[in-house]
């Protein structure tokens, strides 16, 4: 299949070598908002070689966060720096997985629609890769699409190829490819090696893709003459040899990338005029995070405090929240586990406030109730977040309502007192449908996911944070808030401030005798941007600004 545009969408094609976590999904974020700053509108594919349908049932140990989209996505969590550098907003055709591109070919040779003929890698495979790729045109001005992994890994061939074919069908105005690799420095030979750089290229040709810009992760700036040196084994401009330096934060990325003129580059070899950059807000940003007035410590109590990607946007919004306040946020990871045992009990003092992220599985729960109750009793600022939400209704039940036995099924399915339970049905308000589902449902593609509408109450913190009456949040989990027991959590000081517009699903709960007392069912920190803080965060960070004062919020 010739793939071919009706819009005139520009793409923006992002491969990495030499070894992983090099960067590409921060560099294409920073490439889209320097496009961004230049009048441009843009939009983001992530296309991951693994051949699970999505993130949404593998271990964050392996994988990090699962990022969710409004429309219910469990994607990369690419996406995220996607959204919070530039002003897209990413949905289901933003990310795909060879197992869902599989998936789709082996459905329709089910269905028959190959007409009995041979299905294989090239053209079938490829093809859907290219029509995932092509829906995108029309909405932006340039597409740009990031392929997980690194060139040469196996289960990456079929979308290298995709894309190679691409320029074919498409033409160069329409398509730019960027290739990012390591330029280390070796200590010992007090010296920067572009050997890596060279066979990662080589690498990239072997596949029939001549890189037209690459971006060299470094630990400093190249020389111009060690660019023109790799230009010349690469076969690429030396003004396309771009220094991908280290920096203190992400966000003073965008600005190293523009001193570099990515952007001028981009922008030349696709054939788009625009006027200049307009970079002042990140500018400011930039000025802002490194002039603090203040530091705060958060403790946060997970299962995942070995792998910091595993809250990525969490870390991120809590960053953003300290910016909001001129603070830094200094982040105190504390193991659920060592909470449960009474190894890690002390970190709890050393902190301003504390969170207890989303979460799943049984492990270090208890860990977690403790940190609850710890906030609770010394008044200090808590936020509990999906799981964390949960577990502050447990703890609340137990220890104030003095209901015994209280739990969340998900960890005690016998227990007498389901204060959360797993809810069969409830209504889409996105979709207008009823949703169902049990305990025997597939776990992939299950949960209550996406953005869902919520009503708030006033005079509460989460009323004060938002300052409106209506919100809507993402969502990603299985298990509710049980109302049986709702009239009886309230007599005893539980404050529902946030709900369902049918008043059926709770989705913020409060304590009235506390500073700063919030858990909420959904992940607010799926919206939280650099230059938008999220409420939540913003009144949460404040809240632990005061109470290191020992002041009131």
């Amino acid at each position: 299949m010739k793939a071919s545009l009706s819009k005139k969408t520009k793409f923006i094609f992002i491969t990495g070598g030499v070894l992983s976590s090099l960067g590409k999904g921060l560099s294409a974020a920073s490439i889209g908002s320097l496009l961004e700053s230049r009048g441009l509108t843009v939009t983001f594919q992530k296309l991951d070689p693994y051949i699970n349908v999505d993130p949404g049932t593998m271990n964050p140990f392996q994988h990090g966060e699962v990022y969710v989209t409004n429309d219910g996505a469990e994607t990369d969590l690419d996406m995220g720096h996607y959204e919070r550098f530039t002003n897209a907003v990413m949905g289901k055709k933003n990310n795909y997985t060879s197992g869902r591109i599989y998936y789709s070919v082996i459905m329709k040779e089910r269905r028959g629609e190959y007409l009995g003929g041979t299905v294989q890698v090239i053209p079938h495979i490829t093809d859907e890769i290219k029509e995932a790729i092509v829906q995108l045109d029309g909405c932006a001005d340039v597409a740009i699409i990031e392929i997980g992994g690194t060139v040469g890994d196996i289960e990456g061939l079929p979308f290298i190829e995709a894309i190679r074919q691409l320029r074919t069908d498409l033409g160069r105005e329409y398509t730019l490819f960027i290739h990012l690799t390591l330029v280390p420095y070796i200590k010992t030979a007090g010296e920067v090696k572009t050997k890596p750089t060279q066979h990662s290229v080589k690498e990239l040709l072997a596949s029939g893709i001549q890189p037209d810009i690459l971006m060299c992760r470094t630990e400093g700036s190249l020389t111009e003459e060690l660019k023109k040196k790799i230009a010349l084994f690469c076969n690429v401009d030396a003004n396309a040899v771009i220094s991908a330096v280290d920096v203190e934060s992400i966000y003073e990325l965008p600005l190293k990338l523009r001193q570099e003129g990515v952007d001028d580059r981009i922008l030349e070899k696709l054939g788009i005029w625009t006027g200049s950059p307009n970079l002042e807000p990140w500018e400011q940003l930039v000025r802002r995070i490194k002039n603090p007035k203040g530091t705060v410590t958060i403790g946060i109590t997970g299962k995942y405090v070995d792998l910091k990607e595993s809250y990525k946007s969490l870390h991120e919004a809590l960053i953003h929240g300290g910016i909001a306040n001129e603070t830094n946020v200094a982040l105190q990871y504390i193991s659920a586990d060592g909470l449960e045992d009474g190894t890690d009990l002390e970190k709890l003092d050393n902190c301003d406030a504390i969170l207890v992220p989303g979460g799943f599985g049984s492990r270090g729960m208890e860990g977690k109730i403790q940190a609850v109750t710890y906030a609770r009793e010394r008044k200090i600022p808590f936020f509990g977040i999906c799981l964390g939400m949960q577990l502050a209704v447990v703890e609340f039940a137990r220890n104030i309502a003095k209901i015994e036995g209280a739990h969340s099924v998900e960890f005690n399915p016998a227990t007498p007192h389901p204060v959360i339970y797993l809810m069969t049905e409830w209504f889409d308000f996105r979709t207008g449908k009823i949703e169902k589902r049990d305990q025997h449902s597939d776990m992939g593609g299950t949960l209550r996911l996406g953005a869902y509408p919520c009503i708030l109450k006033p005079g509460t913190f989460a009323h004060t944070a938002y300052g409106r009456e209506e919100i809507s949040e993402r969502h990603r989990h299985r298990y509710e808030f049980n109302n049986s027991y709702r009239a009886r959590l309230e007599e005893a000081g539980l404050i529902v401030s946030g709900a369902s517009p049918d008043n059926s699903l709770v989705e913020i709960i409060e304590l009235a005798d506390h500073p700063w007392f919030l858990g909420c069912q959904f992940h607010p920190e799926f919206r939280s941007k650099p230059m938008q803080p999220h409420p939540l965060f913003r009144d949460f960070i404040r809240a632990a600004i005061n109470h290191k004062k020992g002041g009131k919020v």
